[in-house]
C-alpha cells in the first residue's frame, strides 16, 4: 500500500523535473526583480533523497549505498535554508540530484514491497514525529506520500513562477 504512493510520487517528480534547465535547477524563482523565498528543485530533490535510506534500513535492508553524506545533511536537512545558487557552486548538478532521488526511492520501494507486514507495526523510532506517526509504517507512508507530494507541490509552483507551466 505504501509503495503505490511512492511509485506515483516518483513519476510525478520525474515529470516535473524533466524539462527544467540544469542552469536553473538551483535558482530561486523570480518575478521581475522580486526573489521568491521558496524551495528550488535542487533543494527539493536533495532534501527528499535524505529519507529513502531511513526506510530501507528500518525495514532490515542495507541502505548504506543511499546514505546521505554530512554535506548532504548540511545542505538539505529540514533545518537547512534553501539558498539561491544560480552559478551552481553550492548544490550538486541537476543530473546528480535527480539520479540520487530516483535510485534511492526505487530502492526504498523495493524494500517496502518486499517487507513483511509485521515490520511496519513497531513504534516509530523518531520521537519528535511519534505523536503524528506512531508506527514505522505510518512514518514511511508519510515519507513517500504526504511529505514527498508536499515538496512536489512546491516544485509545481516554482515551475509556474519560472514560466515552465504545468508538467
Amino acid at each position: 500500500m505504501i509503495a503505490a504512493s511512492a511509485h506515483l510520487a516518483l513519476k510525478y517528480a520525474q515529470r516535473l523535473s524533466g524539462d527544467v534547465p540544469a542552469e536553473k535547477f538551483a535558482s530561486l524563482a523570480r518575478i521581475g526583480d522580486t526573489v521568491i523565498e521558496a524551495n528550488h528543485p535542487a533543494f527539493i530533490f536533495g532534501h527528499l533523497a535524505l529519507y529513502p535510506t531511513r526506510i530501507i534500513s528500518q525495514l532490515g535492508c542495507d541502505g548504506t549505498k543511499y546514505a546521505p553524506t554530512a554535506e548532504d545533511e548540511k545542505l538539505f536537512s529540514h533545518q537547512a535554508k534553501c539558498l539561491d545558487d544560480p552559478e551552481a557552486t553550492l548544490y550538486p548538478h541537476k543530473d546528480v540530484l535527480v539520479a540520487r532521488l530516483i535510485d534511492s526511492t526505487l530502492a526504498a520501494i523495493e524494500a517496502l514491497e518486499a517487507a513483511d507486514d509485521s515490520l511496519f507495526r513497531p513504534e516509530n523510532p523518531n520521537e519528535a514525529m511519534r505523536s503524528k506517526f506512531p508506527s514505522i509504517g505510518a512514518m514511511h507512508g508519510f515519507y513517500v506520500g504526504g511529505h514527498f507530494m508536499l515538496h512536489m507541490g512546491q516544485l509545481s509552483t516554482w515551475r509556474r513562477v519560472m514560466g515552465l507551466g504545468p508538467a
